[in-house]
């Protein structure tokens, strides 16, 4: 398998910040849901050598991509992908971020948060973007049926790829319905010019929900079948991994190239690819999963390249999952 374009490209970048953001801007997202999906590569700015020129300056001065991701390094995924959202919309040759994390009230009371608003260089409109990072594992059966998103779960067993659409389709995108008044424009937006243009031809919206789908690996095979169907409205292109129990991980690593090497994820560093150099041995990483799974259960991440190319895959305690996040609620359903 050759190296992609675009793993050539974060190849390319030896900062850590700087390599997660090309991955953002290149990986496909998740769902083809409906709302228009993330911003294109030419609505950024981005085109073909404008990216790399644009990655390149940023390796060389990364001093106020360093400063917007912050704290967020060691926190929570979501925040760190939403700073490098917001970083992206302010730097980008086709952007220009006017507010994050904006805050909806009504009555003193918080309805929820919109993520980014930004405006398009080329024609003037403002965008609303919603933003979500998910990493979810295919179950072999479970509520639904095989397509069922609620089949497909994130690694700590509190959330579903069910449970996360919904909230963004009847939550979160509709929220900008909720604020049509001059006021509430004006707390957003601050700009009256703004205000007026939001007023006259409305905020556009997208979603972009990039992540992998990890299948459950087929034990007796080397090859990428999997033996679960892709969730409903999943892109064509969505990245995909295999997840597998400790249990198996000996035999699986038996048949790998005696070429591979591999490394462990750590987070907010899940999106990238590691550097070549941070790749370790196999026996290196033997020794790393079994001592993970003698202290703890928690899933792990890794990451292996040989002479298929890179592979994603979760690693679980045998006992995983230890629950399934119920459906989300419809009308009918929860009354």
């Amino acid at each position: 398998m050759c190296q992609t374009d675009d793993q050539r490209l974060i190849a390319r970048y030896t900062h850590p910040l700087v390599r997660d953001l090309a991955w953002l801007i290149t990986a496909p997202d998740l769902l083809a849901m409906p709302w228009p999906g993330r911003p294109s590569q030419e609505e950024l700015g981005l085109s073909d050598a404008a990216l790399t020129a644009y990655l390149d300056a940023q390796q060389h001065a990364p001093q106020a991509l360093e400063q917007r991701i912050g704290n967020s390094v060691g926190g929570r995924l979501g925040h760190y992908h939403e700073r490098l959202w917001q970083h992206l919309l302010a730097t980008a040759p086709g952007t220009r971020l006017i507010a994050h994390n904006c805050r909806i009230e009504r009555d003193k009371r918080t309805l929820g948060e919109l993520d980014l608003i930004y405006q398009r260089r080329d024609d003037g409109r403002l965008v609303h973007l919603e933003v979500a990072i998910k990493f979810y594992l295919g179950l072999l059966e479970g509520p639904g049926g095989a397509d069922s998103q609620a089949r497909w779960i994130g690694p700590g067993c509190v959330d579903s790829l069910a449970v996360k659409r919904q909230h963004l389709h009847d939550h979160q995108l509709p929220l900008l319905n909720r604020i049509s008044d001059a006021e509430t424009l004006a707390q957003l937006l601050g700009s009256a010019d703004l205000v007026e243009l939001a007023l006259a031809v409305g905020i556009e919206q997208r979603l972009a929900i990039p992540g992998a789908l990890f299948y459950p690996l087929n034990s007796s095979q080397a090859a990428d079948a999997s033996a679960v169907a892709a969730p409903r409205e999943a892109t064509s292109a969505h990245l995909r991994g295999q997840w597998l129990p400790a249990s198996a991980w000996a035999a699986f690593r038996q048949r790998l190239d005696a070429n591979t090497r591999g490394a462990w994820l750590s987070k907010p560093h899940w999106l990238a690819p590691p550097a070549f150099d941070q790749l370790l041995p196999l026996t290196e990483l033997d020794s790393h999963i079994r001592e993970h799974f003698a202290a703890g259960s928690a899933p792990l991440p890794v990451m292996l390249h040989g002479a298929a190319g890179w592979r994603r895959l979760f690693v679980v305690a045998d006992d995983w999952p230890r629950r399934i996040p119920l459906p989300p609620c419809t009308r009918l359903s929860c009354g």
